[in-house]
């Protein structure tokens, strides 16, 4: 009798056993399907940074291209923290602390424009900037004004003219709060006077992978 019960309870016991060891099979076969699904969701995400990056490097080639006869003219085009930079200095848009775009800077703006009617999944903000020299009297208030009026023509230009798609375009202002150079020379407040151009790839993709739960 003694015996049957301790085999009964062996047998318990190793039943017990058998239940956790499935358990516990069951449990890291979950923690690999779950890791299996993290690494995808890792790569994925990679492939689409890559596709990005790779999307700002030709869209940078392209426009380095169309825009090259106006290179020696105060043009740069350049790649800063994932997005393109089109930086136009004042001489090639605007006579001092006007707002109209001149002829030449027009021209800049719609070889601009063509380039970038058929780019999709981009966002565009022009950003004007002043140097620190305060406005005299007349309609523009201070450089905040002046530096978003400037945006604004140029957005214009590039909506009107240039036909690209007013919903990816943003115009706004800095003033004389972002310099390039904080000297107080005639040649680094020329450098400061620029409207610059950024646009950003559109990053919906990431964002619904992240989320995703």
């Amino acid at each position: 009798m003694a015996k049957e019960r301790d085999l009964a309870a062996k047998e318990a016991r190793l039943n017990d056993q058998e239940n956790s060891n499935m358990r516990l099979k069951s449990e890291l076969e979950g923690m690999k399907a779950d890791l299996q699904k993290e690494q995808a969701r890792v790569y994925e995400l990679q492939n689409i940074l890559n596709a990005k990056d790779s999307a700002v490097k030709s869209l940078k080639a392209k426009l380095s291209n169309a825009l090259l006869g106006f290179k020696d003219k105060g043009l740069s085009v350049e790649i800063k923290n994932g997005k393109v930079y089109v930086s136009l200095e004042e001489q090639l848009l605007f006579a001092s602390a006007s707002i109209v775009v001149d002829k030449k800077g027009k021209e800049a703006l719609l070889e601009l424009a063509k380039s970038l009617q058929d780019i999709k999944d981009i966002n565009i903000m022009v950003e004007g900037h002043t140097d620190d020299v305060p406005m005299q009297s007349g309609q523009i208030k201070d450089n905040w004004d002046l530096s978003v009026l400037r945006a604004t023509s140029i957005v214009r230009i590039l909506t009107v003219d240039g036909k690209v798609d007013p919903k990816i375009l943003i115009a706004s202002g800095r003033g004389e709060h972002y310099p390039i150079e904080d000297a107080k020379t005639k040649a680094a407040r020329a450098k400061n006077r620029r409207t610059e151009i950024i646009i950003t790839p559109k990053l919906d993709e990431v964002f619904q992978l992240l989320n995703q739960n």
